[in-house]
């Protein structure tokens, strides 16, 4: 009878365990996520180090610490800052991951962050250092982000450091998403010349594509270029408002509106913006500009109508997004300017005087110039000399039988519309 009682015993302490176990690590797993879920650094000289970097990302809505990062093989390192680093909900920190081979064959890890929250896998290949003097600057070659159906082109240069001339037959190119520009084979490099070409990413999936470029002299492997490149999705231009009216605007000013345009999908370069009519400018934004996926950027519209009347247009961003031409309407009316003047009165002088003089600035404090032609015999005046958005100072003098002038009056200040 005691052995079916110790039996069930048994099993529900083993329940127990297991379920407490499996909680801890999925929740935690949700919190971090890394960029790649695995890194290549293909081919690397045992001695030598080549690095590559990974963006750590806090999915969720809450701060998370990271408390720990751990390599499970010594040949893989990870550059940090100090520990522990708390990234807010949505915040993201960009580790540099190196591996540095100590003996040839083939070397597998793991970089673990707080023990379970987001694991990545790491793999390279350990080497053995090419008897050639043929030197590739830079070693390695990272394109980063690309967009589908577009291309980047990066420099190299190849140098024989060598006594002797090397000749280049072949080149084992990792995958045709990569291209050489302006190298062919056979390439005949003397003792101590230097060749520059390019290198091309051209994806043709949103992928990340990775592997070693290798140029094999007559004798063996002359040098290998780690490549390194992602497709990313062609991303949209959003233009809002989609249409703008300005109203009515006097002949001669201007009026504004803002705009803003988003990319979503992936990134968009917007190359120039041209507008059918030169009373509708736009400001605020120098191309070409490049708008990350899921940002905005802003510009403003300038109405200055010519003359009176309905006035309409269209702007044309161009860009990189698959909507390559995104439009906006613009419209406007031009009103002619009213008359616009200012009407001064004083008090009349307590001496005998002949009239007054009116002087203005469009400076507090001066100087002033007078305004009226003849002396005024009453005390008002009207200024019709003046501009809409102007403002000026005012002073009054008074003059007597024989011209001469009294001191400034109080200054009067006018803005005019």
């Amino acid at each position: 009878m005691r052995l079916p009682r110790l039996a069930s015993s048994r099993l529900l302490y083993c329940v127990i365990v297991l379920v407490g176990f499996s909680v801890p690590p999925t929740a935690l797993a949700t919190e971090l996520k890394a960029s790649a879920n695995d890194l290549h650094f293909g081919n690397v000289v045992v001695g030598q180090t080549r690095s590559m970097s990974v963006t750590l990302t806090n999915t969720s809505e809450k701060a998370v610490k990271i408390s720990s990062i751990h390599s499970s093989a010594p040949v893989f390192l990870v550059s940090h800052g100090n520990l522990p680093l708390t990234l807010k909900a949505g915040q993201h920190v960009a580790l540099e991951i190196r591996f540095r081979p100590a003996a040839e064959g083939h070397k597998n890890g793991r970089i673990v962050f707080n023990e379970s929250a987001a694991i990545l896998a790491v793999h390279g290949e350990g080497v053995k250092g090419a008897s050639t003097a043929l030197k590739a600057n830079p070693s390695s070659l990272t394109f980063g982000d690309v967009q589908v159906g577009n291309s980047l082109k990066l420099p190299m240069v190849l140098t024989n450091t060598g006594r002797s001339s090397i000749t280049i037959s072949e080149e084992k190119i990792p995958s045709t998403q990569f291209s050489l520009v302006g190298l062919s084979s056979p390439l005949t490099l003397e003792a101590g010349q230097s060749f520059t070409f390019s290198i091309e990413f051209a994806p043709k999936t949103t992928k990340t594509v990775s592997g070693d470029l290798t140029f094999v002299d007559h004798k063996s492997e002359a040098v290998a270029i780690m490549l390194r490149g992602t497709g990313s999705s062609v991303g949209q231009l959003g233009d809002a408002p989609a249409a703008m009216n300005f109203g009515n605007v006097t002949v001669g000013q201007s009026a504004t509106r803002s705009g803003t345009l988003t990319a979503t999908d992936g990134s968009v370069t917007v190359h120039s913006v041209a507008s059918s009519s030169p009373e509708f400018v736009v400001s605020g934004i120098s191309f070409p500009v490049t708008i990350a996926a899921g940002s905005s950027v802003h510009y403003t519209v300038n109405f200055t109508p010519q003359q009176s009347g309905a006035a309409s247009a269209s702007l044309s961003f161009a860009s990189s997004a698959s909507d390559s031409q995104v439009a906006e309407s613009l419209a406007g009316s031009g009103v002619k300017a009213e008359n616009q003047y200012v009407a001064l009165s004083w008090n009349a002088s307590r001496s005998q005087v002949s009239g007054y003089n009116v002087y203005r600035s469009d400076r507090s404090g001066g100087p002033y110039a007078k305004i009226n032609s003849a002396v005024n015999k009453a005390t008002a005046y009207t200024d019709t000399s003046v501009t809409p958005g102007q403002t000026y100072y005012y002073v009054i003098v008074a003059v007597n039988s024989s011209g001469q002038q009294s001191t400034y009056s109080n200054q009067a200040q006018a803005a005019v519309p």
